[in-house]
Formats: C-alpha cells, structure tokens, sequence
C-alpha cells in the first residue's frame, strides 16, 4: 500500500509501506494480554518478607508435645509466633514472569501500529540526512504537521542527527525500531516512521514468517 512520506522541507511523496504491517487485522483483545503482561514485567520487586527458613534462632522445639494444655508447636519461627515467619510475603526479585511468546509480541505490534493507521496516526516522513541542531527548527516540523504527541521511530543515521533537536521537545520520544513494543505505541497518540526504520521493521515482522 501506498501512504504519503513528508520531508523536514515539507515536500510530499508517495512511499510504500507494507499492508502486512500498517494494515493488518486488529486484535484488541491480544494487545490487552501483551501490553498488560509488559506493564507487570516491568515492575521493580522490591517488597520482601522473610519466609520461615529465613529466620535466625533456635529450632529446639518451645516445650513439651503433650501435658501442657496448648497447642502442638515445633519452633517459635512459625509464621503465628511474633518475630516468626511471614506465610505467603512477598519474596522480592522472586516472582513468576509473565511469559509472552514472539509470536504474540509480534501480532500486538501488528495490531498496534495497524490501530495508529486506522485513526490516521500514522506518519512516514523521509530519513533526515543533515544534522538538526536547534529545537526551533524541529519543532517548527512537528507544529507545521500538528504533531504533538509522538513516539518516532528511527534509523541510526536519522537519530544522531536529530536526537539533539528533540530532546527537549515535551510528549515526543526517539526510539530504534529495533526495540518498538506496543507499550510504547500505546502510549503515545501519534507514531512516526522515517522511511528507513519502517524498512528495518518490516524486515524484524515479516521475516521467519
């Protein structure tokens, strides 16, 4: 499929995109298993209690079985005993990491990025060749195109030359398509591909299909 590609110059030409991945199927119900496993994933751990095993002291047993009138106890480390144990604390950088398989990962990029080009969020513009120093400057680009709230997905060579210029710029972030995820995607209204990056993507998507 064919999509309109802008320069920093603003001159518009045609450019093709593959429909594979800007026009696909789209799986809510998918991206809401992805995004909601990478948000949990991401969580640091750092709450942790000490489990019965982990506590210093004795491991005598208190008193006696039987003949006291109490309850059978073996350790004054149970998780009843003040200074015990905790049953069923959390336990710190040990938990369950919720899996997701490539094929899943790659489906919800699918489905994300297709979403952005059915809301006409979308937005190809050409691999900027000369170095933008100033924030006027590339800013002028975006409010001229009404982009103000965008993740930009870039090749290497377009990023060294204006990662200076966008750094200060609220709501816009630089990614290599190399490291996309519909977190990302989600999480800002706008998505922008420069020409080379969207050929880096389809390269990651469709190949080992």
């Amino acid at each position: 499929m064919k999509i309109d590609s802008i320069s920093i110059n603003g001159k518009i030409t045609a450019f093709e995109i593959s429909e594979k991945i800007f026009s696909s199927g789209i799986n809510n119900k998918l991206i809401a298993q992805v995004l909601y496993s990478q948000i949990a994933n991401s969580k640091p751990r750092l709450a942790k209690t000490k489990q019965r095993n982990e506590i210093r002291g004795s491991t005598a047993k208190i008193y006696a079985q039987k003949g006291t009138g109490n309850a059978r106890h073996g350790s004054k480390k149970a998780p009843i005993f003040v200074g015990g144990g905790v049953a069923h604390g959390p336990k710190g950088n040990v938990y369950k990491v919720r899996k997701i398989n490539k094929k899943e990962k790659k489906s919800s990029l699918i489905s994300a990025i297709s979403q952005k080009t059915k809301n006409k969020n979308l937005i190809i513009f050409e691999d900027v060749k000369d170095k933008i120093n100033k924030t006027k400057q590339f800013n002028i680009f975006l409010k001229k195109n009404k982009i103000n709230n965008a993740l930009i997905v870039v090749d290497l060579k377009t990023k060294k030359n204006i990662e200076l210029s966008t750094r200060n710029i609220a709501n816009i972030k630089l990614i290599d398509a190399y490291y996309l995820s519909t977190y990302d995607i989600l999480k800002y209204k706008q998505i922008m591909f420069t020409q080379s990056s969207t050929k880096e993507l389809e390269k990651r998507l469709l190949d080992h299909e």
